[in-house]
């Protein structure tokens, strides 16, 4: 299977090295430093019981139009630098090629085949200009989620932190022939991946996570388990998951899981930077709209306040306004 990987950073970058070292036809499209050392030296994945593998990509270029049509495609920027690379995406689609998001937090397709009475409905917070769903073929895409943890420990170089798991599912709920098609090559790359038939729920599964731990991180420099073990970060995590549970519960998602055990779920995680934190320290752009303010705007549209997620959601709105003006990330230090 031909497949291209738009982003070859934390998740990006360990999906197409596995997928490459199970024989699949990888290309892989960076920039930068990132880039350069792929090119030279291949895509290195350090695993979490710390086995070094190397991945040769068969192309390797930061022009999407280079590696020519693809069975699929993984889109494994974060959500806020898809519209850089959104008119190209046409450049390297077939009639059968699959698409397939990894971003954290709601997706920008969310109301494609959704069925329901915001069928078609465009979220602005996401696509405000409407360039994903022209560019994007809706009808192309497969939802994932994303439950692996890694990070980018140098260009070129990831690391597993721990996590196998890309449940998968058609967006209108259908067991598709392609999306069968789809696990089976991931099970092959040696993750594990289920076909569900309510996507959703899964993706509302995962951003209960992403719309608390990640700004309480980004704002306190705290690691999973401090946020969880920490009695006042721990209450209002807490807080926004049961304001947004509100909110998708309107939308017709079911939880299957407390909050309580989604809490104890991240925990158990350990000493782990969210990727908020992460981009915070390195000085990056932050994934406020996907993680966050798509959520308020789904609160708008079902008329459900959440008070606690709108006042997390402009601080770190505001942190990212400073990092960028100032051209800096945030990182906490030793004192003098």
């Amino acid at each position: 299977m031909k497949i291209c990987v738009i982003g070859a950073g934390a998740i990006g970058g360990m999906m197409g090295a596995k997928l490459a070292l199970s024989g699949q036809d990888v290309s892989v499209i960076d920039q930068g430093q990132n880039l350069q050392a792929i090119q030279e030296n291949g895509l290195k994945l350090i695993w979490e019981d710390g086995t070094e593998y190397v991945a040769d990509v068969s192309m390797a270029t930061d022009k999407v139009a280079d590696v020519g049509e693809q069975d699929l495609i993984i889109l494994g920027l974060k959500a806020h630098y898809l519209e850089q690379v959104a008119k190209e995406i046409p450049k390297i689609t077939g009639p059968d090629t699959m698409i397939v998001t990894v971003q954290n937090g709601i997706p920008w397709w969310y109301f494609h085949n959704h069925g329901g009475p915001f069928e078609g409905q465009r979220l602005e917070s996401l696509d405000p200009d409407g360039v994903l769903g022209k560019h994007i073929d809706g009808d192309k895409i497969i939802g994932c989620v994303v439950y692996p943890a890694a990070t980018v420990e140098q260009p070129g170089v990831i690391r597993h932190v721990e996590g196998d798991r890309f449940p998968i599912g058609e967006l209108d709920g259908s067991e598709s022939e392609r999306v069968l098609k789809l696990q089976g090559v991931l099970e092959k790359a040696g993750f594990r991946s289920r076909v569900l038939d309510d996507i959703r729920s899964e993706i509302w599964l995962k951003a209960w996570g992403n719309l608390s731990f990640n700004p309480i991180s980004a704002l306190t420099h705290a690691t999973l388990i401090d946020i969880c073990q920490f009695a006042e970060t721990r209450k209002l995590a807490e807080q926004m998951m049961r304001e947004a549970q509100e909110i998708a519960e309107k939308l017709g998602i079911t939880f299957r899981h407390t909050i309580e055990k989604r809490i104890a779920g991240a925990e158990g995680v350990g000493s782990h930077k969210t990727s908020m934190l992460q981009d915070v320290e390195a000085g990056r752009s932050l994934e406020t709209e996907a993680l966050i303010g798509a959520i308020l705007e789904l609160g708008q549209l079902t008329e459900t306040p959440a008070p606690s997620i709108q006042a997390v959601y402009a601080c770190v709105k505001l942190l990212n306004k400073v990092m960028l003006l100032e051209g800096a990330g945030v990182r906490v230090s030793n004192a003098a």
